[in-house]
């Protein structure tokens, strides 16, 4: 891949959800930002994320791509020989039947791909988790789980120079959390923490399966607990606000088919509840921007006169300042034979699908590479969706959510139709007040002609009120 020459953003940061084995997905996107000479300064992640935000700021740039294989391939199934016979004389049937072929491999994809996720609810998988003998346990909260994460330490160490991990010099770390006992959501960042193995562990401690992470006598759980995306963290960072190009990589889409069957029904929920609100946070992120965008612009309004008369404009002026984001979204998108065990398929043929996903998307977006322009001056804020190819400001909004309130609700009329309400804050409906029988009138004289001395009335417009 030819590498780009991007605008002089001061941070590039690449942001990983937590997903499980689609954690893979993330590792191609790396590696096609790697390969297009993008190397972020800047990663956050949860859970799965949070491993492959450390296999990358861990290692030096030359080996990042290299120890995100190995690590992949040491805690993966090994290929399966049944299914890569299978697959094979699939690849046998001749033309004319490619409709056929299509099916057997979609069959035999979600069959192969059940079979490793039950094996690694079974057995565990080498080098990451291991079934408890006496599950659940009991006592603290690092004793209570089905499995046991500590053979990941072993692995972590392997892939991973903390010591270079623990340089913000060379990359910025930020890891989310759960704490345990307050229930707050909390970052490990290597600007403020020496960031070991358990602290990785602690953001991808996802209970019950998991047991907590103690550290410093604090317990700690998956940060996708309370959010399984630090979005809002690298937005909201007053410390060294400045020019920031964002790759966020989603591993869960909110959006989705309607379930058909209790199997759809647990996939679909864990998309929604793991996708986080995404886009409601990126338009929350947006509206703040567009506040100090007003902010300024009111103050430009203010005589200068004044302004310099009382310091506390240059002070306001300051904390309105905003910077520029652009943040491209690379959201993994369902596939048809997956189901919803996939972020427990850690099958290496399922692992190579998902890397090679992340590549391609990596590729797609960069084939334009308007998408990384720095936003104009008046923008200030803008979002690229790379499977719409479509890129959005404060004031050109994404159509599919600009009408979408961060929380919507419904009422039944008094006629049993419904009405879909939005705003925030939630306000309820007024029923609809009952209109009195009609009463028969004597028919009125026509209205007298207008003259100079007596102008029109103007005719009544009766009011509309939304549902």
């Amino acid at each position: 891949m030819t590498k780009i020459q991007i605008p002089p953003y001061k941070k590039i940061a690449m942001i990983c959800q937590g997903g499980g084995a689609l954690g893979a997905y993330q590792a191609g996107v790396y590696e096609g930002l790697s390969n297009a000479g993008i190397q972020p300064n800047w990663v956050l992640g949860i859970s799965i994320g949070a491993i492959n935000a450390a296999l990358i700021a861990g290692n030096a740039p030359e080996k990042r791509v290299q120890h995100l294989h190995e690590f992949w391939e040491s805690i993966c199934r090994r290929p399966s020989l049944s299914a890569k016979a299978a697959f094979g004389t699939a690849d046998l049937l001749g033309t004319g039947l490619e409709s056929i072929q299509e099916m057997t491999k979609h069959f035999m994809t979600k069959t192969f791909g059940s079979y490793s996720a039950m094996m690694a609810i079974l057995e565990g998988q080498p080098g990451f988790f291991n079934p408890r003998p006496f599950a659940p346990g009991y006592g603290k909260p690092s004793d209570i789980s089905f499995y046991d994460t500590t053979p990941l330490i072993a692995t972590l160490e392997k892939y991973v120079d903390f010591d270079r991990l623990n340089d913000p010099s060379n990359m910025r770390v930020s890891l989310g959390a759960t704490n345990v006992r307050t229930g707050n959501f909390v970052y490990f960042d290597n600007r403020h923490t020496k960031l070991t193995p358990h602290h990785i562990l602690a953001s991808g401690s996802l209970p019950p399966g998991f047991p907590a992470t103690e550290i410093d006598g604090e317990f700690y759980w998956d940060g996708g607990c309370v959010s399984n995306t630090p979005l809002f963290y690298l937005m909201t960072d007053e410390i060294d606000r400045a020019d920031t190009l964002v790759f966020q990589v989603d591993l869960w889409s909110a959006k989705g088919e309607l379930p058909g069957n209790i199997f759809e029904v647990m996939e679909r929920q864990k998309d929604i509840q793991y996708s986080s609100r995404t886009r409601s946070i990126t338009d929350a992120v947006r509206n703040i921007h567009r506040m100090r965008q007003m902010l300024l612009a009111t103050l430009d309004r203010i005589p200068e006169s004044v302004r310099k008369a009382d310091p506390w404009f240059d002070h306001v002026a300051k904390q309105a300042f905003g910077s520029h984001y652009n943040v491209i979204q690379m959201i993994y998108q369902n596939k048809t034979n997956e189901g919803n065990y996939k972020d427990a398929e850690f099958s290496a043929e399922t692992m190579q699908r998902h890397w090679a996903v992340g590549l391609e998307d990596t590729r797609k977006t960069l084939s334009d590479t308007s998408c990384l322009n720095m936003p104009a001056k008046e923008e200030n804020f803008v979002t690229f969706d790379i499977h719409r190819k479509e890129r959005y400001t404060a004031e050109t909004p994404d159509p599919e959510q600009a009408s979408v309130p961060m929380y919507t609700y419904e009422s039944s009329d008094s006629h049993g139709g419904t009405n879909h309400n939005t705003g925030l804050p939630l306000e309820k409906t007024k029923p609809r007040a009952k209109q009195a029988p009609a009463r028969k009138t004597a028919a009125k004289k026509p209205a007298a002609k207008p003259t100079a001395s007596t102008p029109p009335k103007p005719s009544a417009k009766k009011a509309i009120a939304k549902g």
